[in-house]
């Protein structure tokens, strides 16, 4: 069963990605200005529990666009360039001297493209009323979500001036910060001893449709994937969010690898409609017994490269990609023990399917020649897109590729 723990994750993963669908809806429809500040001012003050809010944004140069819990006119007193400009982090309002300052709680900067397009100031945060907490830990959320909306805002303006390039550029932009967030950083497995690990993620657009992660289950357990959506784009990457919540908020120690997946092959099904399918590989190691559990749902199989026996092993076991059928009747779970020093690569199909120059070796052939090594996965990782020339300025890549490698230190 699903911990409490895990259920609160899965509640404000699913609000957060409720609320920029919401949005990104909105912003479809061509909501005015003033709609859309509406709906923002909504869901602070009623739904976060944010009892003032005060927006600055430069619109050729700074203003205030909204006022919502304050009275009086102190606000008029703040100047940006004075007191805010030079704040690139969320900060406490208590650390800036203006007065007028003092009546709010966090200064939340809006950057994008580098440079600062709005200030967001909060105030009379209630931390005791029933329903989602609004304390600082989410204030990177109103930060992104913020960025929606003010870039959303300056797009209506550029749309005006007939800008119509520049707008789709910056809503791209935008969408690949957002979905950058959600790139694992590495930092939860950095101590674990006899394990180490490494990502890299080139969308073949500004976004795409992979994801990788790797992540603490309990003192002696990890939990990592990867996954591939049908197709490329926003639509792929919107799916890939959603998928992603829910795999974080039901991975955990206490439940079944099967589980996971026959779950998540419903919540598939619920969001495509059977029009995209999603393959996964999904796996745990116990750094104490150093058994891997694994199952490949329809997923180009990790490679595991033994140093000793200096031989490759392909982990296959599994079953369907998910999202292709209602019902996925049969499900192995395959297991090993990794005994010697080893590094595992899982990787999506945009690895394997560069166009060769010279055409003698495929690309898999390439990538079994980079892991047959003695290197460790990032020097591995290294040698591998040095060698394929893994890049955007590449024209032979035509999907996004991501890559996943770990460690296995076992002497």
């Amino acid at each position: 069963m699903t911990s409490k723990a895990s259920l609160n994750r899965l509640e404000f993963c699913n609000f957060k990605l409720k609320t920029l669908l919401d949005f990104t809806l909105a912003i479809n429809k061509n909501l005015s200005t003033d709609e859309l500040l509406k709906m923002y001012e909504k869901l602070l003050r009623w739904k976060l529990n944010i009892g003032k809010v005060l927006i600055f944004a430069n619109n050729k140069g700074w203003s205030c666009i909204l006022v919502s819990g304050i009275s009086g006119f102190k606000h008029s007193k703040i100047n940006v360039e004075r007191d805010l400009f030079k704040h690139k982090e969320i900060v406490l309002a208590s650390t800036i001297e203006n007065p007028a300052i003092k009546d709010f709680d966090i200064i939340i900067p809006i950057i994008h493209n580098h440079t600062a397009i709005a200030y967001v100031l909060v105030g009379d945060i209630d931390e005791e009323k029933e329903g989602l907490s609004p304390s600082i830990k989410h204030m990177q959320f109103v930060q992104t979500l913020t960025n929606i909306v003010i870039v959303a805002i300056e797009n209506k303006r550029l749309f005006r001036e007939n800008i119509e390039k520049e707008r789709i550029h910056k809503e791209m932009e935008l969408a690949s910060e957002v979905q950058n967030m959600l790139v694992p950083k590495l930092d939860e497995i950095k101590n674990i001893k006899g394990i180490s690990a490494e990502g890299f993620y080139l969308p073949h657009y500004e976004v795409g449709g992979d994801y990788y992660d790797i992540f603490r289950l309990n003192d002696h357990e990890i939990g990592f994937c990867i996954a591939d959506v049908s197709g490329k784009g926003i639509s792929a990457a919107l799916l890939m969010s959603n998928f992603q919540a829910n795999l974080r908020a039901l991975f955990v120690s206490s439940i079944y690898l099967t589980d996971v997946v026959l779950i998540l092959n419903e919540r598939v099904l619920k969001s495509v409609n059977g029009e995209k399918f999603i393959t996964l590989f999904i796996a745990t190691y116990n750094t104490q017994t150093n058994e891997m559990r694994y199952i490949n749902a329809g997923h180009n199989p990790p490679m595991l490269y033994n140093k000793k026996s200096e031989k490759i092993e392909y982990l296959t076991t599994g079953c369907i990609g998910l999202g292709m059928l209602d019902n996925i009747e049969t499900i192995e779970e395959g297991y090993l023990e990794i005994k010697q020093n080893s590094k595992l690569l899982c990787y999506t199909d945009g690895l394997t399917e560069l166009e060769e120059l010279d055409k003698v070796s495929s690309s898999l052939e390439k990538v079994e020649s980079c892991l047959k090594n003695e290197n460790n996965i990032k020097d591995t990782f290294s040698k591998m897109i040095k060698e394929m020339n893994i890049s955007k300025l590449n024209n032979s890549i035509f999907d996004d590729i991501t890559m996943l490698g770990i460690d296995f230190n076992v002497n």
